[in-house]
């Protein structure tokens, strides 16, 4: 991956204040996140299953807010890194380049790096003297060059591959930050017969009896269970429905409205049991209250217009292997910010009829 077109993509999802000390701080802090990764390597060993992937994306975020930093700087990370590797502490062998218009690549290598802990401290040592840059800043490139050393000599003993780094990272901030193309974004059924796919309109109506039941109908007939909150402490989670019917329109994707409709892929037994199945299902409705005990305490996202990061980030883990982690992280944003505003009128108004529009990936809510 060329350094310059990762400083290219990763520049819209920039989003911080133009002030250099939020990014300063932020670098520091991912320093500490690679140390707090290989700690729990060294304590745990090989029960520290996510070892790799968590000191990836760690290292990952410390490239974007060095790309920050150097933006508002006014610096290029692409010159800052050819004077690392330019020092004699870097020896280079030639390799068959997979870029269309160069056939021959250089890769440097760091002749001699530490032991992991040793790489650390000076790591985190180098990370902490750019703090300086907060009272002065003209010194900044003689600071950072020294921490890109650190960096590149830590990522080379920790067994992690830069060009995936790199690419993790911008998929993951570009996924979150920038909104997504919707003619590019997966439909997951489109390829399967009209009655196996997700209703490209729907309807949907909710209904509170005396009793405090919620019935759900589509075109006329009852659908599902009648459901009730489930819990001691009332919290009206009876119409959690309209989250599954939010990934629908959305995310396209709902193993558990195609349950309720019965339009699952029975077309394709791999596709039905693997991502139709009970185990989908299951994922699709632990990964529903999840969230919804988190939207709890956010008063259901009210008045709100962003969804954390770490929760969309937990979301992605929630449903790795299953065809939804396809979609970017933003998409899972306006899924969760659009199903909760239309939760929020079912909820007031004890009912109501959820509109899922799959072509403009919205959902609304009308007063029965």
């Amino acid at each position: 991956m060329l350094i310059d077109d990762y400083v290219r993509q990763i520049a819209p999802t920039d989003k911080m204040p133009t002030d250099i000390r939020p990014v300063l701080f932020g670098l520091f802090g991912e320093v500490g996140g690679i140390m707090t990764a290989a700690k729990k390597f060294h304590r745990e060993k090989e029960v520290f299953v996510g070892y790799r992937r968590m000191v990836e994306e760690e290292f990952g975020d410390t490239l974007w807010y060095l790309a920050a930093l150097c933006r508002r700087l006014d610096l290029s990370l692409e010159d800052l890194l050819d004077k690392v590797i330019s020092s004699d502490d870097y020896t280079s062998t030639l390799a068959a380049s997979d870029i269309e218009n160069g056939t021959i690549s250089r890769i440097m290598i760091p002749r001699h790096v530490a032991a992991l802990d040793d790489s650390l401290l000076t790591l985190g040592d180098a990370a902490s003297r750019l703090l300086h840059l907060c009272r002065d800043q003209s010194n900044a490139a003689n600071l950072i060059i020294p921490f890109i050393d650190c960096y590149l000599k830590t990522l080379q003993v920790s067994g992690l591959s830069f060009g995936d780094v790199a690419r993790s990272n911008l998929a993951k901030t570009r996924g979150r930050f920038v909104a997504p193309d919707l003619a590019g974004l997966p439909t997951f059924d489109a390829s399967f017969p009209a009655e196996e796919q997700l209703p490209s309109h729907f309807e949907i109506e909710f209904t509170q009896r005396p009793g405090g039941q919620c019935y759900l109908r589509w075109n006329g007939v009852f659908i599902g269970d009648p459901l009730t909150d489930n819990i001691l402490d009332s919290d009206d989670y009876r119409f959690h429905d309209v989250f599954h019917f939010a990934h629908a329109a959305i995310l396209h994707w709902s193993p558990t409205m195609r349950s309720l409709i019965k339009q699952k892929r029975k077309s394709d037994k791999a596709v039905d049991e693997a991502q139709d199945g009970g185990r989908a299902i299951v994922v699709e409705e632990g990964l529903t209250a999840w969230i919804f005990s988190r939207a709890k305490e956010l008063n259901f996202f009210s008045n709100q217009n962003s969804v954390s990061f770490d929760m969309l980030k937990t979301i992605a883990d929630f449903v790795k292997g299953y065809e939804v982690e396809q979609c970017p992280l933003k998409l899972w944003e306006q899924a969760i910010l659009e199903g909760y505003s239309v939760f929020r009128q079912v909820r007031e108004n004890r009912g109501g009829i959820v509109i899922g529009d799959r072509a403009a990936r919205t959902i609304a809510y009308r007063p029965l």
